[in-house]
């Protein structure tokens, strides 16, 4: 199975993008990583070349780049080079932790979407209190969404959650402003009508205020919506940490039970960091693109790993393609 990752995508790049990927190779014997980037600054941290091997280029996309000009514009930057390894299928899948706007891109225009996806979903899977954690769709890559679109979002939703978390019947939930079949505007309307009669789990219209309980399995909304959710768990929780942290050292006898009760901190603090989830698949291509968050450490480049991985030996995108012909035959 043969990953390629854009090494000099991120804030961290491209080192923790190394540590990542030879941590990956060392759990897992049956992969083989193309690190793409300047190839000096990677030979900095790689130790460890077996199943590693790298293809120089110097060329960048920047986080201030507008994202559709720099894929066309930047043909030998890291990023468009793995976006082509994988269309050319030199490779089975990418990961990048560059600009989320740019990789879309090359995800739509290099590797292409699967026939009959109308819309590709960015979806991350986020935390839940019992650990279990869901899948978001859409958070970004369409702002706009018809009913059709939330539909093909519900199925890859499912099949992913089936396949690669490997959750059994996954529960798939409609976000919307209340419980009631009535309830919403006249997307969440149309799409709870689609996703009745669609070969899913679903449950229902799903609140947000229930989404960190572990309400559904998949989520799917559009992505106006979704992304303003996803950035309001992910803030939320850094504020509750950092006014955690300064009750914690406001005197000391706070700071005398932060030493004790920092164990437990630090273990609630990765429970709730989507990171260790993996990356936002870019779902509806004809082959696994990742995003990775853009501060990921070593440790989230290895989880981004786990989850590709995954979805390449799980055939993820062919079963999209099949359950979408399946449906549009209805």
């Amino acid at each position: 199975m043969k990953i390629v990752i854009d090494a000099m995508g991120g804030d961290n790049a491209p080192k923790e993008i190394v540590l990542g990927a030879m941590k990956a190779v060392e759990s897992y014997r049956d992969i083989h990583i193309t690190l793409v980037g300047d190839e000096l600054k990677i030979n900095e941290y790689l130790s460890k070349r077996d199943q590693i091997d790298v293809l120089h280029t110097e060329e960048v996309i920047l986080p201030t780049d507008e994202p559709v000009r720099a894929v066309r514009r930047k043909k030998t930057a890291s990023m468009v080079m793995a976006a082509q390894l994988v269309a050319d299928g030199q490779a089975d899948a990418c990961i990048s932790a560059g600009n989320t706007g740019a990789l879309m891109a090359a995800g739509l225009f290099v590797v292409g979407r699967i026939e009959g996806i109308e819309r590709p979903a960015l979806a991350p899977t986020l935390p839940t209190i019992g650990g279990e954690g869901f899948l978001l769709l859409d958070v970004g890559a369409n702002a706009d969404a018809k009913p059709e679109h939330l539909l093909q979002y519900a199925l890859m939703g499912a099949i992913y959650a089936e396949k690669v978390r490997g959750v059994s019947n996954p529960r798939v939930g409609l976000l919307n402003i209340g419980t009631e079949e009535k309830k919403g505007n006249e997307l969440t309307k149309n799409t709870f009508q689609l996703l009745q009669g669609a070969d899913i789990h679903f449950i229902g219209n799903v609140e947000a205020r229930d989404l960190l309980d572990g309400v559904a399995d998949v989520v799917v909304t559009d992505g106006f919506t979704g992304n303003m959710v996803l950035k309001t768990i992910e803030g939320t929780a850094m504020t509750v940490f950092k006014m955690l942290k300064d009750s914690l050292m406001s005197s000391f006898k706070s700071k005398l039970a932060a030493a004790v009760l920092k164990p437990d901190l630090m273990q609630l603090k990765a429970k709730m960091d989507y990171s260790e989830y993996g990356g936002a698949g870019l779902f509806g291509l004809k082959a696994p693109v990742i995003k990775a968050h853009g501060s990921s450490d070593a440790n989230a480049i290895f989880s981004a790993i786990k989850q590709t991985r995954e979805m390449v030996e799980y055939n993820v995108s062919n079963t999209i393609k099949e359950a979408v012909e399946k449906e549009s035959q209805k």
